[in-house]
């Protein structure tokens, strides 16, 4: 077990669920994490944390959502606290670069996603370029509202399970 994960398991439950929602901005998730130490390793931390967010329901997922923010901009609805808005700054990198046509349209495909949905447009970007979010956001505007909610709901699952990766490479007391 690595010293990160010591430290996250034995730290105080207000401590250990401030960790978790970095990685998660679901508050009950958080919680239903910290119940659930010790995590044996990695692996086991993950599986837990698939187990739990499929556990949840539809309004605990949207808080999640609303903690990120939109592609292409720097600030979420709900302010993250910690790690997770520098995460989500690393994880968009390529859209901060992106020619000022596609933010414009990165602008207004997020209206129009919100708008159908009534909630943000969520895509794990890591290793996508701007002009790729751009295309999966189009697509996905023509899903099904029941549909999406489950694409966004794993979308958000893989970005949990990085941040826990990332969570567990650094001293999780900062």
């Amino acid at each position: 077990m690595s010293a990160e994960l010591n430290r996250l398991n034995a730290m105080p439950a207000a401590e250990a669920e401030v960790a978790f929602l970095q990685c998660c901005g679901s508050s009950k998730w958080a919680q239903k994490m910290t119940k659930k130490r010790p995590h044996r390793d990695l692996d086991v931390l993950c599986k837990a944390a698939d187990r739990v967010w499929w556990s949840l329901r539809r309004e605990d997922w949207l808080e999640a959502f609303s903690r990120h923010p939109k592609i292409g901009e720097r600030a979420a609805a709900k302010p993250s606290d910690g790690h997770a808005q520098e995460w989500s700054q690393q994880e968009q990198s390529a859209a901060s670069g992106a020619r000022q046509d596609v933010l414009a349209e990165l602008t207004e495909a997020n209206r129009a996603y919100f708008e159908r949905f009534g909630y943000i447009f969520i895509v794990c970007a890591t290793g996508k370029t701007s002009e790729e979010m751009l295309a999966l956001l189009k697509q996905r505007l023509q899903n099904d509202p029941n549909a999406e909610l489950r694409i966004v709901a794993e979308e958000q699952r893989r970005i949990t399970r990085l941040r826990l990766e990332k969570l567990l490479q650094m001293d999780v007391k900062t």
